[in-house]
């Protein structure tokens, strides 16, 4: 499915300010077709907010929008990462995403590494100052590097930017909303992608990116 996407959401069910429903329908008046909702996780609520989020599916059809039941791996320690991960696609998550090294959080060295070869991620969120190595390993596993709108998590776009395109790895522009006031619309995702230094070309395949392709759906 192409059209507007944002697969790097959050809400009530970890530190969002909207429940998922809110969210959902603040994306469908912006344009959007498909919303993941990925509130932060470790092995104390990866199942239940799988099973939380798979209740609201229905609802998001009626307005529109495809829903993605997902998570954020965040904080967790680098050797569990792959285990989380298999057991949120085992309860049913559309989509797994890691909260990558980010130059504003001290999330553990070695978090970017793990999560570039783990076959049941993704996406790799805001991933700081990511190695070319690390880079090319997300390329050959299918997994996405983000460019993200967030204060903070964004002062190393044009890092990832350039090192995904020298690894020739899938790009994605997120927003990381927390707040109805992150959310973006078309030209503000432009400009995030068009920020990070992206050619117009380059800025339209990754806006425009087929979502089932991605994921292998």
């Amino acid at each position: 499915m192409s059209g507007s996407y944002d697969l790097h959401t959050h809400s009530i069910l970890s530190d969002g300010e909207m429940l998922p429903i809110e969210l959902i329908r603040r994306m469908a008046v912006l344009g959007y077709s498909t919303v993941a909702i990925t509130d932060h996780v470790d092995a104390s609520n990866t199942t239940s907010v799988i099973a939380s989020l798979v209740q609201v599916r229905d609802s998001a059809k009626i307005y529109g929008v495809r829903l993605l039941c997902g998570i954020e791996i965040t904080h967790v320690p680098p050797s569990q990462i792959a285990d989380l991960a298999k057991t949120a696609k085992t309860a049913g998550a559309d989509i797994v995403i890691v909260h990558g090294e980010t130059p504003v959080e001290p999330v553990a060295a070695g978090t970017n590494h793990i999560a570039c070869g783990c076959r049941y991620v993704n996406v790799l969120a805001h991933p700081g100052l990511i190695t070319l190595e690390d880079a090319l390993r997300a390329a050959k596993n299918g997994i996405a590097l983000e460019i993200t709108s967030r204060g903070g998590h964004n002062r190393t776009n044009g890092h990832v930017a350039q090192v995904a395109r020298e690894a020739a790895c899938q790009l994605v522009v997120d927003s990381d909303a927390h707040a109805p006031h992150d959310l973006l619309d078309e030209r503000a995702k432009f400009v995030v992608a068009k920020g990070a230094g992206l050619t117009d070309a380059e800025c339209k395949q990754v806006i425009s990116l087929n979502i089932d392709q991605f994921l292998g759906s």
